[in-house]
């Protein structure tokens, strides 16, 4: 069975992605790319960790107008990633524009709260509600709007399988039972994550970070 892990590897440093990559492609079962790697080394660079074999998340998180997310997927298209994502937020009609744009192969989800907002943060810009809340809400409009699944913490997972059962749900901020929690707010251990509703997990600095990155993500699979 493949393993639920994805493993985030956010450094802009090409040959130390290419290291962690090396290290815990056996008992992972995707590579996380983010912002950070793709400002740093593009489509070129996302090519070489392609070479490890695992499926690609794409986590670009994009979010313009319908016109420009779908021109950016486009341009993605050649990279055929396993997973692509945008932000629920950018509405109805940008969310089936990046899902139009996007291989046939690829799961596009919609990112509805980042694990690194609260509720006084969501009040702050001008959203009433709880996170739980903003969460029904987005993944709803993600599922009207044709997506195939979202991004959500584990504390929301539950209620977002029950709105859409036949979703894809991912599930970031997630920390061993031991784990330190960083910037992150709302966050469950890797089996809660599953137990409620988890497709893929998000793991990053719990592995990469770690003395052995390998001996971390051996750990962490087999408690789960």
């Amino acid at each position: 069975m493949t393993s639920p892990i994805y493993v985030a590897i956010d450094t802009p440093d090409l040959e130390k992605a290419k290291e962690l990559a090396s290290r815990v492609k056996n008992h992972v079962g995707g590579l996380k790319l983010g912002l950070e790697f793709f400002s740093a080394n593009g489509r070129a660079g996302v090519r070489e960790m392609a070479q490890f074999g695992l499926p690609i998340f794409l986590d670009l998180k994009l979010h313009d107008i319908p016109n420009t997310v779908a021109k950016a997927v486009q341009a993605l298209r050649p990279l055929e990633p396993a997973i692509l994502t945008v932000h629920a937020a950018g509405g109805r009609a940008m969310m089936e524009d990046a899902k139009a744009a996007a291989p046939a192969g690829t799961k596009v989800v919609g990112v509805t709260v980042l694990t690194s907002l609260d509720g006084s943060d969501l009040n702050s810009i001008g959203v009433n509600g709880d996170p739980h809340a903003q969460v029904e809400r987005l993944t709803l409009l993600a599922r009207e709007s044709g997506l195939d699944g979202v991004v959500c913490s584990g504390n929301e997972v539950a209620i977002a399988k029950k709105l859409w059962p036949g979703g894809f749900f991912v599930v970031p901020g997630v920390r061993p039972a031991d784990g330190h929690v960083g910037d992150q707010k709302r966050v469950v251990t890797p089996r809660q994550a599953l137990n409620n509703g988890a497709s893929i997990l998000v793991i990053g600095r719990p592995i990469t970070q770690a003395a052995d990155p390998d001996a971390a993500a051996r750990a962490i699979d087999a408690t789960i």
